[in-house]
């Protein structure tokens, strides 16, 4: 595992020659050693037309290639960071939410109409995030920030979990999505925002889910 964590606002990624790593721009906080850092214009692992299929969907959030030998520590904006570990499936994550992951993991971006058909889309128009999400698929770990710390629910399997859209950070595994309109308790003693809805994810994963309502 290339990440280590520091305490919960900060890790610590090892950089070792003939391997990459990608991070957010602006999120390197202190390294050690002979490490590099350059902007990346290909988009990834994914390649070009990954990057594309990002800048149309709004996903171009600006990356760094990190490579070389040594240590750094990455944070931003005095986030919750969870380091999150694939063994070849696929990690759904919208791109503000990223740190840095590997660079063995494949980038990519996919429709959420897809996952859902219109309920999909307009989870996208009630969340305030795109209708496109970022995709990460292979082996290596990711670290993703939030609001008020991380907790991982599993998904089963007849047994679907609800979550507040706003409290949603990323999903993994077999997992199909769509929004539905629900009266909360904040609805009835009036501490409702207006938008009764929740996401509802069935299959069988893991959603992660963030400790606050509020965006990045």
């Amino acid at each position: 595992m290339a990440f280590t964590e520091i305490n919960s606002k900060m890790i610590q990624a090892t950089v070792m020659p003939g391997q990459r790593l990608f991070s957010q721009r602006g999120a390197m906080l202190a390294y050690k050693g002979d490490v590099s850092f350059t902007p990346n214009i290909q988009g990834g692992q994914g390649g070009v037309m990954s990057m594309l299929g990002r800048r149309v969907a709004n996903e171009a959030t600006p990356l760094m290639t990190v490579e070389g030998s040594g240590t750094v520590m990455f944070g931003h904006g005095g986030h919750h960071i969870q380091i999150i570990n694939l063994t070849g499936d696929t990690l759904y994550v919208e791109a503000d939410r990223l740190l840095a992951f590997e660079g063995t993991l494949r980038q990519g971006t996919m429709f959420m109409g897809s996952q859902g058909g219109v309920m999909g889309m307009v989870r996208g128009q009630v969340t305030g995030q795109g209708l496109f999400t970022t995709t990460l698929q292979g082996q290596g770990s990711v670290a993703v920030m939030a609001h008020g710390g991380v907790f991982e629910v599993p998904i089963t399997p007849g047994r679907p979990v609800h979550v507040d859209p706003q409290a949603y950070v990323a999903h993994h595994g077999d997992v199909r999505n769509k929004l539905s309109t629900a009266l909360g308790w904040r609805d009835m003693v009036g501490r409702g925002s207006g938008e009764a809805f929740q996401l509802e994810l069935s299959g069988s994963g893991a959603v992660y889910v963030q400790a606050s309502e509020e965006k990045l």
